[in-house]
């Protein structure tokens, strides 16, 4: 903030994916909370009984990292919050312009918010503080990789639910249930898109189950069946998402080709993580075995913990010609957003690389975190297809 000559930062949800304001208050309230250079955090929330949650988490002997709380936080409110601290014609960054996150591309702040912000203090300067401030979210302090690590043995939890439940006969609810089953019981939440859960022997679709969508009937698991998840545990704001794999077999040869190819691009990035090292160097070393093998990639191969990088690759998509996805894909402009950000330790990285064939898919991976000498695993059964026979 003193880098940017601002005197104070508005950081809000918008029930934006990344939740920023959970950074600040160690909470998610709905709210905005404005911080000024100098002085403390001051909450705008939209209702008291967001307040009363902290009052209750007092009482268990957990202390609130705000003790300034207002309601209201609409524009107006947040204006007038401005004024009352002597920043009418302050300089403001403003953290949720876009990109933000996936679906966020042109970012979170409603019209109506910046309306009222903007109408209340209109010779205050606005700044975007968005890539800022994520940039400093990624890097993970000690105390939030043990949240980190912990996040991602539930998830290491989660998988093994997975591999159980996954069987001839089953359906992708039961999957589903036993999955979230085992990350609530251990105290965990999920973050957007909570769950993706997809299964077949040609399955290239990804996202949340069809029936979680609309009146469809959760399909009937069968033998040669390849059961997908990308599963986004969530524990003291900290995610530890991992993209799990579990084949029953008998899987034919196309799969079982994506599963080598997938295995082999997760560790070429493992390889090439280390500080100093561009986020785009990691993004073509894990595309090489992928394009050398003739596959291609529907989902990105690589991405930061919170969202800030995210590499996709375009090659060998011309293999989609005559297919459904023809359109879909061959129109799309895959790439690397943010290329040059250069890794540091304690930043963490989504290593997720998808390996397919026609409208076969494979995709695996897992959280990991850059340290002094290359990058900290946090799991294993993700890493890998788990091959069930029953």
């Amino acid at each position: 903030m003193r880098d940017r000559g601002l005197d104070a930062i508005i950081v809000g949800s918008f029930r934006g994916r990344e939740l920023y304001e959970s950074y600040l208050i160690d909470d998610f309230l709905d709210s905005i909370v404005v911080l000024p250079r100098t002085g403390d955090a001051i909450l705008l929330t939209i209702s008291s009984s967001r307040v009363s949650r902290i009052f209750e988490s007092e009482q268990r002997g957990i202390v609130s990292w705000v003790t300034d709380i207002r309601i209201g936080a609409r524009g107006s409110d947040t204006a007038n919050l401005l004024l009352e601290i002597g920043l009418a014609r302050g300089h403001i960054g403003l953290v949720g312009f876009g990109p933000t996150a996936p679906g966020e591309m042109d970012g979170l702040i409603p019209l109506g918010f910046w309306r009222g912000l903007t109408a209340g203090v209109p010779e205050a300067d606005f700044q975007d503080f968005t890539t800022d401030f994520s940039d400093f979210v990624l890097i993970k302090s000690e105390e939030e990789l043990v949240l980190l690590r912990y996040a991602a043995r539930v998830s290491e939890a989660a998988c093994q639910s997975m591999v159980q439940a996954s069987r001839p006969g089953a359906n992708e609810a039961d999957v589903y249930a036993e999955i979230m089953r085992t990350i609530y019981s251990h105290g965990c939440d999920v973050r957007y898109p909570f769950m993706s859960l997809q299964s077949g022997p040609e399955n290239i679709a990804w996202g949340a189950p069809r029936w979680l969508m609309r009146a469809e009937k959760p399909r009937i698991l069968q033998k040669g069946d390849l059961v997908q998840a990308e599963i986004h545990t969530c524990y003291g704001g900290q995610e530890a998402q991992v993209q799990m794999s579990v084949a029953l077999d008998p899987v034919d040869t196309d799969i079982r080709q994506c599963e080598e190819i997938a295995y082999a691009s997760y560790d070429a990035g493992l390889r090439a993580i280390k500080p100093g090292v561009l986020f785009s160097d990691v993004v073509e070393a894990m595309e090489a075995p992928i394009q050398t093998a003739g596959c291609w990639s529907k989902t990105p191969l690589l991405h930061t913990l919170t969202f800030g990088s995210t590499g996709f690759t375009p090659v060998n998509r011309e293999q989609l010609r005559g297919t459904r996805e023809e359109r879909l894909e061959l129109d799309s402009k895959p790439g690397i957003r943010r290329p040059d950000l250069m890794l540091q330790p304690g930043m963490g990285l989504e290593l997720e690389p998808n390996a397919c064939l026609g409208m076969k898919r494979v995709n695996i991976g897992a959280a990991v975190v850059v340290t002094r000498t290359g990058c900290e695993e946090f799991n294993q059964l993700a890493t890998r297809v788990q091959h069930v026979a029953r």
